[in-house]
């Protein structure tokens, strides 16, 4: 059963389509992969589904529910969250003041509520010392409480936008187990990323998209022979 289905979505940005008539459906409890070159339209996707940009034209459907013009705040209440390609912690709260606001503002939680919440998923995802300043956390502890920030919202569904960048290979590993734990909680994933290996043990299936359209579709092992894939993408990595 798809959760997500997106028709013809386009958007321009003046005169450049940053996405053009793109057509994916996601399933349920699924993990997918969204690759492509840097300007492919991966970020743009990403900001059209959660409702940052609305599409110049097309469609998105969320469990059943056309959410094209609904804005942000209510596309996260119905359950999509998301991360960002830059993480830009709240200074001067804590680790743990910065995964409630999640729950403050995503879900609406009183604050008891939320501090609750936030412990609880910092304990999920191994986040210790959680009172610390944020500008005491490592990168990948910086990483998780991103992560912890868009799980407050209680997502049906979460976009992760290149968590992996600059993490030495265990960090990767260990970020890759984090991954796979959400989603065995009932939460479908879609994983925005450069980083190959990543892609190839994570998920499911792939999205390639180039130029704003989608090139191919399936399995990694399919997608990664895709001569058109290869040439637009994957040879840049040899």
């Amino acid at each position: 059963m798809a959760i997500l289905k997106t028709e013809d979505l386009t958007r321009y940005f003046g005169g450049l389509a940053a996405l053009s008539n793109v057509s994916i459906e996601i399933r349920e409890n699924e993990i997918v992969g969204i690759i492509g070159p840097n300007g492919a339209g991966k970020t743009t996707l990403t900001n059209v589904i959660a409702g940052i940009y609305i599409p110049t034209n097309g469609r998105i459907i969320f469990k059943g529910q056309d959410i094209t013009e609904l804005p942000a705040h209510r596309r996260c209440r119905l359950g999509i969250g998301r991360t960002f390609q830059l993480a830009r912690p709240l200074g001067d709260m804590n680790l743990l003041e910065n995964v409630m606001v999640g729950a403050l503002f995503g879900q609406g939680l009183g604050q008891r509520q939320a501090r609750e919440r936030a412990r609880e998923i910092c304990e999920f995802l191994g986040i210790e010392e959680v009172e610390r300043d944020v500008t005491r956390l490592t990168a990948l502890e910086i990483k998780k409480m991103e992560i912890s920030h868009a799980l407050a919202t209680q997502p049906k569904m979460l976009f992760l936008d290149e968590v992996m960048a600059g993490l030495n290979a265990d960090e990767t590993m260990e970020m890759i187990e984090l991954v796979r734990k959400i989603n065995a909680q009932g939460i479908t994933i879609v994983v925005i990323e450069h980083v190959m290996r990543v892609i190839k043990e994570l998920t499911q299936r792939v999205v390639v998209l180039d130029w704003g359209q989608v090139i191919a579709e399936g399995p990694y092992e399919e997608v990664s022979a895709n001569s058109q894939v290869i040439s637009a993408y994957l040879g840049e990595e040899e």
